[in-house]
């Protein structure tokens, strides 16, 4: 998977569709090939180091800290890889379709 520019700005558009995407509940699962893994697992990664040397420092939460929109922006790089891989149907999905009742 190229991660293009445009995944790496922090776009409130994408942001936005993330949060609505939680919490609409679709929370579905997602089949994710191995090189978006890898970039999900490196990106996990240094949100969690940012994250850690900021409270280590003593940070104070401000919304302009450069070190919190730093981490803003790998979460919403994060969020946009995971939102680009598919969503794996649910059982009762696959049941549906199998009946030819599914709409998909």
């Amino acid at each position: 998977m190229v991660v293009s520019p445009t995944v790496l700005t922090a776009s409130k558009p994408a942001v936005i569709r993330a949060a609505r995407a939680t919490a609409t509940g679709s929370a579905a699962r997602r089949r994710i090939p191995p090189q978006a893994g890898r970039a999900l697992e490196v990106l996990g990664h240094a949100i969690g180091y940012l994250t850690d040397e900021y409270i280590l420092h003593g940070g104070k939460f401000r919304a302009t800290d450069p070190e919190l929109t730093a981490v803003q922006l790998l979460i919403s790089a994060n969020r946009a890889i995971y939102f680009e891989c598919p969503a794996v149907p649910t059982f009762g999905e696959r049941c549906l379709r199998l009946f030819g009742i599914g709409h998909k």
